[in-house]
């Protein structure tokens, strides 16, 4: 297994979208029916502990559209810049497993806002990680391209915009 985040596979995906950061950024943290209109990668997604919003150390439980589930964690939480989480339960294809989204104005468009999203893992067991790396990266870069791509579309929808728009 590798040791710091430098040594595990990682996959990076970015966009400019025609809203501002903090529009962007509250576009990325939406949730029930609002999430689901753009994100085609979850089925589901819930807080738990009772939590009702996102903060460092909040955990979820997402769906994914194939039946896989993760428990995850809020490791960073900084609107409108940047939000991290980490695997704390899931797949047994994954050892670890976080992502990292980040929201910076675009300098050559004004009222833009570039979105990097960043996917990082390990795969278990040790013996095929050699090769469950490879099939990781290639999935998971396909899966944050498409994923990255509905999120454009959403920082377009009028009905999402609205959402994060409301008082």
């Amino acid at each position: 297994m590798p040791d710091t985040v430098q040594d595990m596979p990682s996959v990076e995906a970015r966009v400019v979208v025609p809203v501002t950061p903090d529009v962007a950024f509250a576009v990325s943290q939406t949730t029930g029916e609002t999430r689901l209109r753009w994100d085609p990668f979850i089925r589901r997604q819930h807080f738990l502990d009772g939590a009702e919003r996102p903060a460092v150390g909040v955990r979820t439980r997402t769906v994914h559209r194939l039946g896989l589930a993760m428990t995850s964690e809020y490791v960073s939480f900084n609107p409108p810049t940047n939000v991290g989480m980490r695997m704390v339960d899931g797949s047994w294809f994954f050892e670890k497993f976080a992502g990292g989204w980040q929201f910076r104005p675009a300098e050559d468009r004004p009222g833009h806002t570039v979105a990097t999203w960043r996917y990082t893992f390990a795969t278990r067991p040790d013996w095929l990680a050699p090769l469950a790396d490879r099939i990781g990266v290639w999935l998971l870069g396909r899966d944050i391209r498409r994923r990255l791509d509905a999120f454009a579309r959403g920082c377009t929808d009028p009905v999402v915009l609205s959402a994060v728009e409301a008082p």
